[in-house]
């Protein structure tokens, strides 16, 4: 059975720089940073990290998505997913209530998930015994409630599922969404991830590992990847989904099609919990079979959204990855982290990044790597540093790596 083409039609996030789609898309190619001194979480003064990619009323509304009584009901990181879910639907044009609902699914999963919800509950737990514990404590904090939240939401009874592989968890869902189409089991699919983690047991234990940028007196300028002062990641929050097609069912609704996903890959590096491969072997092949399954040379792509994290082990990593996987090539594509204005949201980093992907290959817009004062000699690579760039591009690529060793690559095309 020949393979079903893949395409995506709608785009959805919740972000540190908001939720409408050209507001967000502007201050990103603006080089806005969306990282500020973080607030509401008890104790923070006492913390070396103080700063993140926080989203507040400011940048979200959940009220223009959800009532108050639902959303009471969700933890955090589920009322970013459903909210960029819709998002992503209206973006879409499409009517749930005019498609086959067991044709249609959900593929959209969590590094960490409920943990507000957790911290929250064990709280009343000890301090008000265990007949106060909420009853909703375990739908809210499951890493699937937001998967199922999704399919609830329009009734979509196709293939549901939630992925968690740390960092590359978003990517991860797509791939197994775009799987979903290609074979036949699925028409129609939401795909991405969503993370709600800066709590104070969230922040805390990024702080233990030494992880994170301790630049607290300039929050705008902490992340800064592939960049030879970076001093670590910058923790953020949000939602990215795209709206997976297959391609003819698309084209009979009349959709607008922002792309084709025409390659995917997912390795794993079996190294270290925590860190890279340091030759960044595992990424190198996920890249690899993106190219293998799309039919296509390195030199064809124009345009990697890059996992770039800020780490010192990481960048340097994904750079020997790129030129291990495209030779003379690597020097020609360009590539830039949009960390570095939005920071690092764990498992939903993915599903946001392919969104902007898709808006940088539709629209001719590169989005810029900020903060890239000083280049580091050995992460020699075209970053976009700091103005963003109009190129006409064919294919483009979005990276994600995760802690445990996950790989994935998405390839995406013009159609």
């Amino acid at each position: 059975m020949a393979k079903r083409r893949v395409v995506i039609t709608g785009l959805g996030a919740v972000t540190p720089l908001g939720e409408e789609l050209e507001s967000f898309w502007s201050s990103l190619i603006e080089g806005r940073s969306g990282i500020k001194t973080l607030s509401g979480i008890a104790g923070i003064e006492n913390y070396p990290v103080r700063i993140g990619g926080q989203i507040t009323a400011a940048e979200f509304n959940p009220g223009q998505c959800v009532d108050f009584k639902t959303a009471k009901r969700m933890d955090r990181f589920s009322v970013f997913a459903l909210c960029a879910g819709i998002h992503a639907v209206k973006d879409a044009a499409i009517d749930f209530a005019k498609e086959n609902c067991h044709r249609c699914g959900v593929t959209v999963g969590s590094g960490i998930g409920g943990i507000s919800t957790m911290e929250e509950e064990y709280d009343v737990l000890i301090a008000k015994g265990v007949r106060r514990v909420s009853p909703f404590t375990v739908p809210k904090l499951m890493v699937n409630a937001a998967a199922g939240n999704l399919s609830i939401q329009w009734g979509l009874k196709g293939p549901i599922s939630a992925t968690t592989t740390a960092c590359a968890t978003a990517g991860n869902a797509v791939i197994d969404a775009y799987r979903s189409i290609q074979y036949d089991d699925a028409d129609v699919m939401l795909a991405g991830g969503s993370e709600a983690a800066l709590t104070k047991l969230g922040l805390a234990s990024f702080c233990a590992m030494r992880a994170l940028s301790t630049r607290n007196e300039e929050p705008t300028r902490a992340s800064r990847p592939f960049e030879k002062n970076r001093n670590g990641f910058v923790m953020s929050e949000g939602a990215g989904i795209v709206v997976l097609e297959e391609y003819e069912h698309a084209k009979a609704r009349g959709a607008r099609i922002y792309a084709e996903l025409v390659g995917i890959g997912a390795t794993g590096d079996a190294s270290h919990i925590t860190a890279p491969d340091e030759n960044g072997a595992g990424a190198a092949m996920a890249m690899r079979k993106a190219l293998q399954e799309a039919k296509i040379n390195p030199e064809q792509i124009g345009y990697i959204n890059a996992h770039g994290t800020s780490t010192e082990l990481g960048d340097l990593a994904e750079t020997k990855a790129v030129k291990e996987v495209f030779g003379p090539a690597a020097k020609k594509v360009a590539i830039s982290s949009t960390k570095s204005a939005l920071g690092h949201s764990l498992g939903a980093s993915g599903g946001i990044e392919l969104v902007i992907t898709a808006l940088a290959l539709t629209r001719g817009h590169l989005p810029p790597t900020i903060n890239h004062d000083e280049p580091d000699p050995h992460c020699d690579l075209d970053y976009v540093p700091n103005v963003a760039r109009h190129a006409t591009i064919q294919y483009a690529m979005s990276n994600s790596f995760g802690f445990g060793g996950h790989n994935t690559s998405l390839l995406i095309a013009k159609v």
